[in-house]
């Protein structure tokens, strides 16, 4: 009876904290999740706190990637089968030499013992089965062993616990922010169940459990918000035994999917200030026109940006050693992704003593907001980014056009002329109605004439 009430109370215990656990601690679930049936207590998600890291360091120095080829002995996966891996079998019993369905084997615990040439000429990738203690093989398709490791394949339905146990020494406890909007919540406690789940881009999150998530994407990281709202993310961190390629995950849904694509470590944040990482999520617009770097099909190419070019911040990365961070934006028409050097310190600031020129200088290139570009016509845009004036321009576009004027002449009824100076002695000169709406423009080549000539282009037009 003692020990009857000895487990209850442990059950309890680890309903209580973040993240439920199950089965053999690595599947974890949001305590949203509902039990169908009494599930076993498991071991502790353990209480080490993660060492303090280099953000921009913090996956290279700490999750390495390990083909097939570079596999080690003892190391670690469990079997997480899809719904196709349900019909296709993966794996033999070592003993009999039987083909052995995956869903006795599911979330059992596989321990990876080298790899040998069969009598019939086949290769074995051979595994010890952790949880019931047997023997099992996987029978390369085709080929030798050394073909099929360096075709950069892998073993299907395992996922690498390697990623796993590293992130939870390093990130349980952790402070996070979300680099995207999309998540999941568990919606069942003894199945794989769950709903889309919507949050703030930039919000502050705790790790509060870390278990496996899918093959693809093992590291499944449950965090909470301020709110007491838990949520998770599958993600994939080293890439190992994934079954993905690389440029599968630059674009699209499984962008998100890395650990960068989903999560900032509050470090990275810090480095370059808390204060900033207000600017994650808003809408820029250039007042000038600036270089930038594009990257796609494998290439870097720099691109001269027009102004009035509207632009989501989607990240912001210190650089090491300097005053600069490296703006990640997304063209929030065409949807393209660039990549801009600035400094949020004021270089015109003589106290400011920093490796930057004016240009580089966030207040100066970027405008908060979409600017004029959300009423702006497409005409009016054009010519502005081409620094052009055209006829029904307001104030505002002309001054992104073409800067502040040189001179000023008023007239009556509110009709005003901006002058800018030309090359070669001429004057452009921008005639407005009384409401500050372009009606006209002229070129004045004798450059000494301008307020006479003004004076009576202004008359004309109130005679007309």
């Amino acid at each position: 009876m003692k020990r009857v009430i000895l487990a209850a109370g442990i059950a309890l215990m680890f309903s209580t904290v973040g993240g439920q656990t199950l089965g053999n601690g690595y599947i974890v679930k949001t305590k949203n999740a509902k039990k169908t049936a009494v599930s076993e207590a498991a071991s502790g998600e353990g209480e080490q706190q993660p060492e303090e890291e280099k953000a921009h360091d913090f996956i290279s120095e700490n999750f390495k990637y390990y083909s097939l080829c570079d596999w080690q002995e003892g190391m670690k996966f469990m079997v997480m089968p899809e719904k196709y891996d349900m019909v296709v079998k993966t794996f033999h019993d070592a003993a009999s030499g039987k083909e052995v369905s995956s869903m006795p084997l599911r979330y059992k615990i596989m321990i990876y013992k080298g790899h040998t040439e069969a009598a019939d000429g086949h290769s074995h990738i051979n595994f010890y089965c952790e949880d019931d203690k047997k023997n099992y093989y996987y029978e390369v398709p085709t080929g030798s062993f050394d073909d099929y490791c360096y075709g950069k394949m892998g073993v299907p339905t395992l996922a690498y616990l390697g990623d796993v146990d590293i992130a939870r020494e390093k990130l349980i406890g952790k402070t996070l922010f979300t680099k995207t909007t999309h998540f999941k919540i568990d919606t069942d406690y003894d199945s794989d169940g769950f709903q889309e789940y919507t949050t703030s881009m930039n919000e502050e999150v705790t790790v509060k459990a870390i278990g496996v998530g899918t093959r693809s994407f093992p590291v499944k990281i449950i965090v909470e918000d301020s709110k007491g709202n838990e949520f998770f993310q599958n993600v994939a961190i080293s890439k190992t035994n994934s079954g993905m390629r690389d440029d599968e995950f630059i674009d699209g849904d499984n962008a998100k999917l890395l650990f960068g694509g989903s999560f900032e470590l509050q470090d990275a944040i810090m480095a370059v200030s808390k204060d900033l990482s207000k600017y994650v999520g808003q809408t820029v617009h250039t007042k000038y026109t600036t270089d930038m770097i594009s990257k796609g099909d494998g290439k870097e190419r720099v691109l001269k940006v027009p102004r009035l070019t509207e632009f989501t911040i989607e990240n912001l990365a210190p650089k090491r050693n300097s005053t600069y961070v490296t703006l990640t934006l997304k063209d929030t028409e065409t949807r393209r992704i660039y990549f801009k050097d600035v400094t949020f310190t004021n270089v015109d600031d003589p106290t400011s003593n920093i490796d930057g020129r004016r240009e580089d200088y966030f207040g100066y290139l970027f405008a908060m907001g979409a600017g004029k570009s959300r009423t702006t016509s497409q005409a009016a845009r054009a010519a502005i980014r081409q620094g052009r004036v055209i006829l029904n321009m307001t104030e505002d576009e002309v001054v992104m056009a073409m800067g502040e004027p040189n001179n000023t002449v008023e007239s009556s009824n509110g009709r005003h002329d901006w002058i800018y100076n030309r090359s070669g002695g001429k004057l452009l000169i921008v005639k407005f109605d009384g409401s500050g709406t372009v009606i006209g423009t002229s070129v004045d080549r004798s450059g000494a004439k301008k307020a006479t000539t003004t004076k009576r282009q202004t008359t004309t037009a109130k005679k007309r």
